[in-house]
Order: C-alpha cells, then sequence, then structure tokens
C-alpha cells in the first residue's frame, strides 16, 4: 500500500514548486550507502514502495534499508473532458517533493557491490536521475 500521511491539517495544496537545491537531508546519516537524486520532481508514494520492493527483494532480509523521503503534497487532478469551474479537484496520489541532492535511499550492512547491484535497480524505479553515495568519515 502507496505511502500517505494519517492526517493532515488541508485536504488541498497549491502546485508550488521551487527549483533550487536540497539543503536538508542531502547526505547519508543512517547508513553506509545512499541514493541521491539529480534532479528536482515529485515522487509519488507508489514509486517510493515500488523501490522499496525492489530493494528488499534484492536484499533478501542482508542489511537494512531506510526511506528518507515520505509523500506528503496530496495532488490532485480533474478527469479529462470536465469543463472549469466547480471547484478545486479531489486528491488523486500523495507525493514527496525532492529537491536536486535529496537523499531518497539508504542501505547499511551490506558490502559495496550488493549495495551498487541493489541502488542500481532502486533507481531504475525512480523518474529522477540519481547517483550513489557512500557515507562521509567525520573526523
Amino acid at each position: 500500500m502507496p505511502l500517505m500521511p494519517k492526517r493532515v491539517k488541508f485536504r488541498k495544496e497549491q502546485r508550488n514548486v521551487r527549483p533550487r537545491k536540497a539543503t536538508k537531508g542531502n547526505y547519508v546519516a543512517f547508513g553506509d550507502y545512499g541514493l541521491q537524486s539529480l534532479e528536482s520532481s515529485w515522487l509519488p508514494g507508489r514509486v517510493i514502495e515500488a523501490g522499496r520492493i525492489a530493494a528488499q527483494h534484492f536484499l533478501k532480509r542482508e542489511g537494512k534499508l531506510f526511506i528518507r523521503v515520505f509523500p506528503d503534497k496530496p495532488i490532485s487532478k480533474k478527469p479529462l473532458e470536465t469543463r472549469m469551474g466547480t471547484g478545486k479537484a479531489d486528491v488523486e496520489y500523495w507525493a514527496a517533493r525532492i529537491r536536486p541532492g535529496t537523499m531518497l535511499f539508504e542501505i547499511a550492512g551490506v558490502t559495496d557491490a550488493v549495495a551498487r547491484q541493489a541502488m542500481t535497480r532502486v533507481a531504475m524505479k525512480m523518474p529522477v536521475k540519481c547517483r550513489m553515495v557512500r557515507r562521509r568519515i567525520a573526523v
């Protein structure tokens, strides 16, 4: 089942787009390897779930997978050939706001080769260009 919030203050939101780089959530925090987006987009909850399933299926209970994004933006869409007016449409799906540099997924407890293969499979499911990054050792 796709991710979505349990409750929200307002049911519908405007379609704001702010094309700038991510300043939060742009480094590997929990795992050893991460999947970082290189473009901005709205990531639907079903796409995040597809990436999670692809990674879990490949890892076969080995290592730990962290999902760093959550779909909290309601996206509404009117049906085709509908006349203007009659208000804003109902929420069709929930999406996460992705900026360039946002960390999407992280993996811990696996080797470099296994992490690279798992992240490649997840990246194939994403609608944005991604790259795999390693954790930086803080001194």
